[in-house]
């Protein structure tokens, strides 16, 4: 079979049985897709059966050579659950994957904002027309609620209870879940939706909560580009992503006693070994705390 018609048959694996979310599935498309334009320039292959370690072991070394172990292990990832799909399938026979080992992930704690940091990063975005108030609502939301960038991105106007307090989203595997948002939030979009909103889609009709000025949903690229101006603009020195007011939501929560269950329900965490990485990042700030304040401490003195 071509490579080009495996990736076909295995995107659709993906989105029929699988249910991977439409960003998942452009990811893992992407990657494999990377993987077969080299193998084709480089070795003139274009059928999967004609794929061998020596030429895996040749794209994964230009990957080392070009990027970091993180995003290589991202294209490893995916090559990896498109070899199980072709053995499983029956299109090869030999997983070649099976071979090449990932590299150890070092662990490191999520970089996370201060609430004195998190009101000058929200104070700087000043309302006073559609874009404005979409992008403040927009911030609001991933530190209210703790989404995922792509969660945010998909949201639509029925997901949105203001009156009651809570946003339904639908996260990884196609998983819906509800999270409730603060009274601030909500004031912020109701005003958006009642006020702003309608600015941006005047000749256009759109489901989607926060949209571009043609009326299109924002997308996760474009969102990153807004959020660096912002930050950019509130004098802020950290490197804030929108996966960092994700760990803020959820570190701040957890230092103000809530449970941690609860919290990885809201954050949609399949496992709560994921989430107990903020317990870490919370130990962090009470031994800084303990330091700096403890009349004993030397930082303290």
């Amino acid at each position: 079979m071509k490579c080009v018609d495996a990736l076909k048959e295995y995107k659709q694996y993906m989105i029929v049985e699988k249910g991977y979310s439409r960003y998942t599935v452009e990811n893992y498309e992407r990657d494999i897709l990377h993987f077969i334009n080299f193998i084709h320039k480089k070795y003139e292959v274009d059928n999967v059966n004609n794929v061998i370690k020596d030429h895996m072991y040749h794209y994964l070394k230009d990957l080392h050579n070009h990027l970091k172990a993180s995003s290589v292990d991202r294209h490893m990832t995916s090559l990896k659950q498109f070899y199980i799909f072709l053995v499983k399938e029956n299109i090869i026979k030999d997983n070649i994957m099976s071979s090449f080992e990932m590299s150890k992930k070092a662990k490191y704690l999520p970089e996370v904002l201060t609430v004195g940091e998190v009101n000058q990063l929200l104070d700087s975005i000043a309302v006073g027309d559609p874009v404005s108030a979409r992008n403040r609502c927009m911030v609001e939301v991933l530190y209210a609620s703790g989404l995922r960038v792509s969660e945010m991105c998909f949201l639509t106007l029925q997901n949105v209870n203001i009156h009651k307090g809570f946003v339904k989203c639908i996260g990884k595997r196609n998983k819906e879940r509800i999270v409730p948002m603060n009274e601030n939030c909500c004031l912020l979009l109701k005003e958006y939706i009642e006020e702003y909103r309608p600015q941006l889609c005047e000749e256009v009709s759109s489901q989607y909560l926060f949209i571009n000025k043609r009326g299109q949903p924002i997308q996760r690229d474009d969102f990153y580009h807004i959020l660096e101006n912002i930050v950019k603009k509130s004098g802020l020195k950290k490197h804030v992503t929108p996966h960092t007011l994700r760990h803020t939501f959820a570190t701040h929560l957890l230092e103000n006693d809530a449970d941690l269950r609860s919290i990885q329900e809201m954050l949609g965490h399949s496992d709560i070994s994921t989430t107990t990485i903020y317990t870490h990042v919370s130990n962090n700030k009470a031994i800084e705390e303990y330091r700096k304040l403890h009349p004993r401490s030397k930082k303290g003195r």
